[in-house]
């Protein structure tokens, strides 16, 4: 049965070509608007600082800038809270309507983040807009993988994750653009509207499906005794965690270790997201063919460009080249990553699409608080390079780890086998001579 046979037959609804093309686009949308909200705090990083944390910019700005870094972390920890806590609870509600309802909430804590007067309160809007996002990207994931068909496990990620990388090509560089002329809080009162659209025409693309049945609560907790869920999550908290460590605070990196100019900011975020929308492309289409290889390609990638930008951060030219190229190593790797737990989840793939987001934001809270821990100690603006290659190293070795044992564990299995079919075929011998 085709995707848009099998939308057909859950909700008496036709979806032509193009009108699955529109619904598509939609759930790229909400991923852009998702993008937006994540980067461009990273983008406005120092502008946030100074309107929230005036007194400890003018006196203390490396800490005042750390302090700002929360805002990040906040963001993130919503996510990981978010992500498991939102799927589970929603298990038994149809994708279409869980996606309008995500988006809605999206839009609503996104304009509490731009309108809140204090440092407190942004920072908890912050948390509260995280919350939906892994669940919103791992149900997209799900509705884009039916929408173009069996097999496409790996596009459907990427079509989820195209958002965010377009984000970062267009949408981060124009709102940090935004930010520098209006004030910070324009930028997500601009997203805020972005979701708001999202919700409305996912609402009128997509049919409501029924809800699912069979599958509660329970059986979806089951998903989390696998131990190789776990060990999948680890890796990609720690190793995406080095590429954050330096993107946190890439602003003040190029301005002051690089010497670039305030307004080549928006260039550099471009350009690194033009990096991403071409790695996430790639990794698509490549985790489809073979997840493995993608992984092994795409990771010693990843650390070589992060380790080559320690000894280039100071121009401009270099920090360009090894950040465009540091995130599409990061990109490629990001679709395999939620493939990989999707399938380990088994039927619980909802669950195991928005995990692969909660580990993505435990990267994000941790290379934040890595980069600006190492920047509030005083080893300078270039230290979140070197914590960042280490931290990626770590997690490349993790991922070596996780593959040798489950080949070891494949081989033991294939061998019990093959033990237990000359058993076999030994006990037939014996009852026929016999």
């Amino acid at each position: 049965m085709t995707a848009v046979n099998d939308v057909r037959a859950h909700a008496g609804v036709a979806l032509t070509p193009a009108r699955r093309r529109f619904a598509l686009f939609a759930l790229a949308l909400g991923g852009f608007g998702i993008g937006s909200s994540e980067f461009v705090t990273m983008g406005l990083l120092p502008e946030i600082a100074s309107g929230l944390l005036p007194e400890m910019m003018a006196t203390r700005p490396d800490v005042g800038l750390a302090r700002a870094g929360w805002a990040i972390s906040a963001y993130a920890v919503g996510v990981v809270i978010g992500a498991p806590l939102l799927s589970l609870l929603a298990v038994r509600l149809s994708r279409a309507r869980l996606i309008v309802v995500f988006a809605t909430l999206l839009a609503v804590s996104t304009l509490a983040s731009g309108i809140m007067p204090s440092f407190e309160l942004t920072i908890a809007a912050r948390f509260l807009a995280g919350l939906p996002h892994g669940a919103y990207l791992g149900v997209a994931a799900l509705l884009a993988s039916t929408l173009m068909g069996p097999g496409s496990q790996g596009k459907g990620a990427a079509l989820a994750m195209s958002g965010l990388t377009v984000a970062n090509l267009a949408g981060v560089p124009l709102l940090t653009a935004l930010g520098h002329t209006a004030g910070w809080r324009a930028a997500f009162l601009a997203i805020a509207a972005v979701f708001a659209l999202t919700a409305a025409l996912v609402a009128v693309s997509i049919p409501a499906q029924p809800s699912p049945q069979g599958r509660g609560l329970g059986d979806e907790l089951r998903a989390f005794k696998r131990v190789q869920l776990w060990a999948v999550m680890a890796i990609a908290a720690v190793g995406f965690a080095g590429s954050f460590a330096v993107f946190s605070y890439i602003a003040d990196i190029g301005r002051q270790v690089a010497g670039v100019s305030a307004s080549y900011i928006p260039v550099l975020l471009a350009i690194a997201g033009l990096g991403m929308t071409i790695g996430n492309a790639v990794g698509g289409v490549a985790t489809d063919r073979s997840l493995n290889g993608t992984l092994l390609i795409g990771f010693p990638l990843y650390i070589v460009a992060l380790t080559t930008m320690i000894f280039v951060v100071t121009s401009p030219i270099g920090l360009t080249v090894t950040f465009f190229m540091a995130n599409l190593a990061h990109a490629t790797l990001s679709p395999a990553m939620q493939t990989w737990l999707m399938r380990i989840a088994g039927r619980s793939e909802m669950l195991g699409a928005s995990l692969h987001h909660a580990a993505f934001n435990v990267a994000n809270a941790l290379g934040a608080l890595l980069g600006g821990s190492v920047i509030a100690a005083g080893f300078g603006l270039a230290a979140p390079t070197v914590i960042g290659t280490v931290v990626a190293t770590v997690g490349f070795a993790m991922l070596l780890a996780v593959l040798a044992l489950l080949r070891i564990r494949s081989r033991r299995r294939l061998t019990q086998l093959r033990e237990a079919q000359i058993l076999h075929t030994e006990r037939e011998h014996v009852a026929v001579c016999g």
